[in-house]
């Protein structure tokens, strides 16, 4: 690829970036696509070119996110390292679509703990288009119909333990291991990776969730702070097992 080809590259992923940054702020409060960006705050409707330009709210004085200014950079550095080394098994122009998505649900998740359905039936769609194209539609369908089935008996695990907890200790715990927002994304990465590399990320989705858990509990032992069944948004360690599937898959 031609190097100058990064002219129009890196002024397309601070556009991208621009708008995802909008939807993160208005599809949890909104539930669809809105053009006109919100304060995050207060949730009130904000000037574009005070949005574009990080400015405070006018309406509760409340700053800019950090991260509506850290995301142009990470667009950046994600599109330029994708040009110069573009996946094998979707390429670089799949993998711009992809990596898009799944930041933008990854940023909502991490903010909200919530995963929208309007988003994961657009994911859905998305992803389905091109698993066909890099997997053929049996993988496809075989892989979102067994990432959905598998995630969704670690669902229904996480309730019983909780119920079963929770008679224990002779009080309700409000908290579930995973959320229905869990299970629908893994139907929708399966859509992508097709079978077997599903269960591949599942694997890895697991794993860095453990290890991140015992991390966590490490440092709130330490702070005093530590509460049983501590929520922590789970859709992150999928997304980036995705990423790293993106890289270690081959092309069928």
């Amino acid at each position: 690829m031609n190097l100058l080809n990064l002219f129009w590259l890196i002024p397309i992923s601070i556009v991208i970036s621009f708008f995802i940054n909008q939807l993160a702020d208005t599809l949890p409060v909104k539930r669809k696509i809105s053009f006109s960006p919100i304060c995050s705050v207060c949730q009130k409707p904000l000037n574009r070119i005070d949005y574009l330009f990080f400015k405070n709210c006018p309406h509760c004085q409340a700053k800019a996110r950090s991260r509506r200014i850290i995301l142009p950079m990470i667009f950046i550095i994600t599109y330029v390292l994708l040009f110069f080394f573009p996946p094998e098994f979707a390429g670089f122009y799949f993998s711009i679509i992809i990596v898009t998505y799944l930041i933008l649900v990854f940023i909502i998740d991490l903010e909200y703990r919530l995963i929208l359905h309007p988003l994961s039936i657009f994911g859905a769609v998305l992803f389905s288009i091109i698993g066909i194209s890099l997997n053929g539609w049996q993988k496809t369908v075989l892989g979102g119909g067994l990432g959905f089935l598998l995630m969704y008996a670690l669902y229904l695990f996480g309730i019983l333990f909780t119920k079963w907890i929770s008679k224990r200790r002779g009080e309700p715990i409000d908290e579930v291991a995973l959320g229905f927002g869990d299970v629908n994304l893994t139907a929708i990465l399966g859509l992508l990776f097709g079978w077997p590399r599903i269960a591949v990320l599942l694997f890895f989705a697991i794993l860095f969730g453990g290890l991140f858990g015992i991390g966590y509990l490490i440092v709130l032992k330490a702070q005093n702070k530590y509460e049983l069944f501590t929520p922590i948004p789970y859709a992150p360690f999928l997304i980036i097992a995705g990423f790293i599937l993106l890289y270690i898959s081959t092309p069928k």
